[in-house]
């Protein structure tokens, strides 16, 4: 695959290297109601995930790039397309910057815009799409600055902490 590259950052393909990057992540307890994780993974499992990356998203249905500042290939967030169904031209989309220094900075606007630009030029998908959780401001205002428009509401989606939240579904309609 091709390296995406914006101004500041860029999209690569997940290496051998990425694992106790993914590791962590995929391990941290703060971010598991993002990514509707419930339990831990052991390194074991990363590492055979990692070793399967190499499929192309018309088999995995699921594209996993590494956010990276231009200057570095040190990963600083993943951008992932998921649920891909090329039948309908659909995929959904989500994006993780890890540490907190690093976000309100643009590099979440860039990396969406690249992968934005990648599905609807390259895989010519019809639309993306993305579950937000009625809290997450963050990202409720990035994916509306492209124009997502919320088109539901999930009620009660997701017990966080023995509360039940709203998630919300956003939609982005490739009308080119």
């Amino acid at each position: 695959m091709v390296t995406l590259k914006g101004n500041t950052i860029h999209l690569r393909a997940l290496e051998p290297e990425d694992l106790e990057f993914v590791y962590v992540i995929e391990n941290d307890e703060s971010i598991w109601e993002i990514s509707n994780t419930q339990v831990p993974y052991s390194r074991f499992l990363i590492r055979q995930y990692l070793e399967n990356a190499h499929q192309d998203i018309y088999e995995a249905k699921q594209l996993r790039l590494v956010v990276c500042l231009n200057d570095t290939t040190s990963a600083i967030g993943l951008i992932d397309l998921f649920d891909f169904d090329p039948k309908n031209n659909r995929a959904g989309i989500g994006i993780l910057i890890q540490n907190i220094e690093n976000r309100s900075k643009g590099i979440g606007t860039e990396a969406l815009a690249l992968l934005i630009d990648y599905s609807f030029k390259q895989l010519q998908l019809h639309q993306l799409y993305a579950n937000i959780g009625i809290e997450n401001e963050h990202s409720l205002q990035l994916f509306s600055k492209f124009g997502f428009e919320k088109i539901g509401i999930k009620k009660d989606w997701n017990k966080v902490n023995g509360i039940y939240h709203d998630e919300l579904i956003f939609q982005l309609i490739n009308n080119q």
